[in-house]
């Protein structure tokens, strides 16, 4: 979860919110959080890989475990997209998609080779992030250049801009659902995961509030809407210049660091697509030596290679804030069935209106590739 969404999406959530930011940021976490409450409940009663894909079908019925199935492998995929952009344009903004491509074949290689050096790799690159971040904060606290008026609400605050900053920064919250896409490479999944998803969003929403008022308070929301590299610029501020290299650095390891871990729950969830049939069941294959779909891998990262060369990193951003609220969305309904229906109420409002509130050319994207994926699952059902 604390990867690169914190270093790209404070920008056009400032812009969007102006300096309702912090707001945009806290209706975020309470939707992730009944999300994560959500999503928790049905993983210990559904330990199998797959996410909402297998709770949907196994709690409202085999379309809306389809779609939620759909709607996280085609908005995950863009997601793969924008962090191996990200990783491109911070690395070697001239060659952004060549270094894309790059990170994706690599990356799908790690996959490959198993569940256990992958976790390796995302503990080396959380440790690599984390120090960065802290040191953001560090120069920024000790600059002298902070000023705290810079958080005040003012007169441009609106309520759609705040809900667009919020469905917008859910793009950085969104990682815990891999947790439950894992469920069958996990010890004792019933108890485990329960406690790591509401442990993983509590860690991540500290981070990223100590984040975003660092940047505010020397930066200010318009001075942040405008950055094209939010944190790195925000050293810069602090009148620190000789850490932009180690932010963009962090930053690129911070992209590098969640496009492993989307690219591992996207193939699980194409593996429980692919065991009902609605995927080529080719896919379900498992490699008999490193106990991972291996064919579901490697389809994922070429289709994802081709759009890191091709897409435009806004536009796959926006596209997969859509699609993973969607998701979302589903998992409050499945939870709603199970009882204790306050939180998957408001987890699934607040995913609608979320998702209704991103920029319309993301909504419509969404809702297009969202109806196409009914049509086939209906063309496959005739």
């Amino acid at each position: 979860m604390v990867g690169a969404g914190i270093f790209a999406a404070l920008a056009p959530a400032a812009a969007a919110a102006g300096s309702g930011l912090l707001i945009g940021l806290a209706v975020a976490a309470v939707v992730a959080y009944c999300n994560a409450t959500s999503s928790a409940r049905l993983a210990a009663r559904y330990p199998q890989s797959g996410g909402t894909y297998i709770y949907g079908r196994e709690r409202l019925g085999e379309f809306w475990g389809y779609t939620a199935g759909w709607s996280f492998i085609v908005g995950k995929t863009a997601s793969c997209a924008a962090m191996a952009l990200t990783v491109g344009l911070y690395a070697w903004p001239q060659w952004a998609h060549a270094v894309a491509v790059a990170a994706v074949v690599a990356l799908t290689a790690v996959n490959y080779a198993g569940i256990q050096k992958s976790a390796l790799l995302t503990r080396i690159i959380v440790a690599c992030v984390l120090a960065v971040l802290a040191a953001v904060v560090v120069i920024i606290a000790g600059s002298g250049s902070t000023d705290l008026s810079r958080l005040e609400i003012g007169d441009d605050v609106g309520a759609r801009g705040v809900l667009q900053a919020a469905g917008l920064l859910f793009f950085a919250f969104a990682g815990y659902a891999r947790i439950a896409t894992l469920g069958e490479e996990v010890r004792d999944p019933a108890r485990t995961i329960p406690r790591a998803i509401p442990i993983a969003l509590g860690i991540a929403l500290v981070i990223y509030a100590v984040v975003a008022v660092a940047a505010l308070s020397v930066l200010g929301s318009s001075g942040l809407a405008s950055a094209p590299a939010p944190l790195a610029d925000a050293v810069d501020a602090a009148g620190a210049p000789q850490w932009q290299q180690v932010v963009r650095a962090g930053a690129a390891v911070a992209a590098l660091g969640s496009l492993l871990a989307l690219i591992l729950g996207v193939s699980r969830t194409t593996l429980a697509m692919a065991r009902d049939h609605h995927l080529p069941h080719a896919l379900a294959a498992v490699h008999p030596r490193f106990a991972v779909p291996h064919r579901a891998e490697v389809l994922v990262g070429i289709v994802v290679a081709i759009l890191a060369a091709v897409v435009d990193l806004r536009g796959a951003i926006g596209f997969s804030s859509f699609a993973v609220l969607l998701y979302y969305a589903i998992a409050n309904a499945a939870a709603w069935t199970l009882g204790r229906r306050v939180i998957p109420v408001l987890g699934l409002v607040g995913c609608l209106v979320l998702a209704f509130s991103l920029p319309l050319t993301s909504v419509l994207t969404g809702l297009a590739v969202v109806a196409l994926g009914a049509v086939i699952y209906a063309v496959r059902r005739r």
